[in-house]
């Protein structure tokens, strides 16, 4: 079974990838996948703090605690896990930006704007027009420019929604001091 399934998502992987080809969509998805590098969050960041003073900044240091997380959690996953990226197994697959890192799972651009953007919009729901297709697309950049396996966009999507509910639903404790 684990075979099979293996087997499918390297099809998938080199459909996506093939698909990814096209000037305008490598281009569209290399840029999506650059402004995930962190571009785009911290300059977000900095937007919340300039427009909304220090709620802003509560916001953005509530954003920056949890992707300081996901950063701790997502490399010990890569050194734990040690999976190859799509390229590296099949030669078929070309990568169409230069990975950050070596490993494959998680996806850690997923799991930032997964996390992200669940923590952005606990406190500004407004933002979820921009930031939900945006996170859909670094998610989908990172299988398409032949980076990730589908199941490493899936597990980074699990680990970020649950990395960010926890940090949402801390946030919302009283100190005990």
């Amino acid at each position: 079974m684990t075979t099979r399934l293996s087997r499918h998502e390297s099809a998938f992987c080199l459909a996506a990838n093939r698909w990814g080809h096209r000037h305008w969509v490598r281009r569209y998805f290399a840029a999506i996948s650059r402004l995930g590098d962190g571009v785009a969050w911290y300059s977000l960041m900095a937007l919340i703090v300039l427009a909304d003073g220090w709620a802003g900044l509560s916001a953005s240091t509530h954003m920056a605690a949890t992707g300081a997380s996901a950063l701790l959690l997502y490399r010990a996953l890569k050194r734990w896990t040690k999976r190859p990226r799509p390229f590296a197994a099949d030669r078929r697959i070309r990568p169409l930006v230069r990975p950050l890192d070596e490993f494959s799972f998680p996806s850690g651009h997923t799991l930032h704007a997964v996390s992200f953007t669940l923590v952005a919009l606990a406190h500004y729901p407004v933002l979820a027009w921009l930031l939900i297709p945006f996170s859909a697309s670094i998610a989908a950049s990172r299988v398409i420019l032949g980076l990730h396996y589908p199941s490493d966009v899936l597990a980074a999507t699990g680990i970020g929604v649950v990395l960010a509910s926890a940090s949402i639903l801390l946030g919302q404790m009283p100190l005990p001091f």
